[in-house]
């Protein structure tokens, strides 16, 4: 099989495009034929070996994709060969073949199509998490969503809105901006000017920041905190991250949240699969429904990376094999 490989932390360059044999599934492992891949973020930054775990190189990267069961382990029962799935990975889904923990292999219904499955994953897991979990978002809320034409930021719009909040999304063109309306954002700004945009949108603060971006975004957010509000740290997309100034924390009485998704699903497995599911549900529902910005051939991956640490992507990128 086809799959990309990095074989030590570097450039993106470095990633090379090559025939692995085709795996063969354990006891408790599934070996998924993959439709849709999906790209992230944090790829970008694993490759590179600037995201918090370090897999043993050479590695191939890739957390999330969308395909049709081949075999499966003995011990594995809620998967049969030919079912339409989803997995979830720490790494190695740019491949052709997936294999897969039995664990983090989800059955999908028929009328999804497999790129949204992916980005249901990642995107849409670490916003679902951030926004029910750890910001517990409440109908009638105002929600700030910086970065906001990502796919994190566009899932956040999507699910602050089915979670019944008023939603201000920041982005940093106006075609970036159109897309968050789109997605339904109940407004949508620019970085200039932010400061004072957000004292007339959101006189008394807003209830809860959502920031992937991190640098001059975060101190915005930080000063327009509502009284028990909660500003979600989720990453630093602008390569900056910021120091707060606790004494804000003190005199506004809001708190702080840190969201790391990659802990959430370890430690709170059946807290996960819940989440999954109201996902699913709301997908079937038609309440939600991911943007694809592009989809590249698998032997891409690197051009479809540099875009993303980039922030030239609109939604969620995904590789075909």
């Amino acid at each position: 099989m086809k799959a990309i490989v990095c074989p030590e932390y570097g450039p993106l360059s470095n990633l090379e495009f090559r025939d692995l044999p085709d795996p063969q599934p354990g006891p408790n492992e599934v070996v998924v034929r993959a439709e849709a891949i999906g790209v992230n973020f944090p790829d970008g930054l694993l490759v590179q070996g600037l995201y918090q775990m370090k897999p043993e190189t050479p590695f191939v990267p890739g957390m999330e994709a969308g395909g049709i069961v081949e075999s499966i382990g003995g011990n594995v029962t809620h998967v049969k060969p030919g079912d339409r799935v989803v997995v979830m990975l720490s790494n190695g889904s740019y491949a052709e073949k997936v294999l897969a923990p039995g664990d983090k292999v989800f059955p999908i219904p028929a009328s999804m199509d497999f790129a949204d499955a992916c980005a249901l994953m990642c995107a849409w897991g670490t916003s679902h998490h951030a926004l029910k979990q750890r910001a517990n978002l409440q109908p009638g809320e105002t929600l700030l969503v910086l970065g906001a034409a990502g796919s994190t930021g566009l899932a956040a719009i999507s699910i602050g809105k089915a979670m019944g909040a008023r939603v201000i999304a920041v982005a940093s063109s106006e075609a970036k901006q159109q897309a968050c309306l789109e997605a339904g954002a109940d407004i949508a700004l620019p970085y200039d000017g932010l400061r004072d945009a957000l004292k007339q949108e959101a006189p008394k603060g807003v209830d809860v920041a959502f920031d992937p971006v991190g640098g001059a975004a975060f101190d915005v957010a930080a000063r327009a905190m509502a009284r028990n509000g909660r500003l979600l740290v989720i990453g630093f997309a602008s390569g900056e991250i910021p120091k707060l100034p606790v004494n804000l924390v003190l005199l506004k009485e809001y708190s702080l949240v840190g969201v790391f998704w990659g802990a959430f699903v370890a430690k709170e497995p059946e807290v996960y699969a819940a989440n999954n599911r109201e996902l699913f549900q709301w997908y079937s529902e038609g309440r939600i429904k991911p943007h694809i910005d592009e989809t590249r051939p698998l032997s891409e991956a690197a051009t479809a990376l540099q875009r993303i640490l980039d922030r030239g992507a609109v939604g969620k990128t995904i590789l075909v094999p």
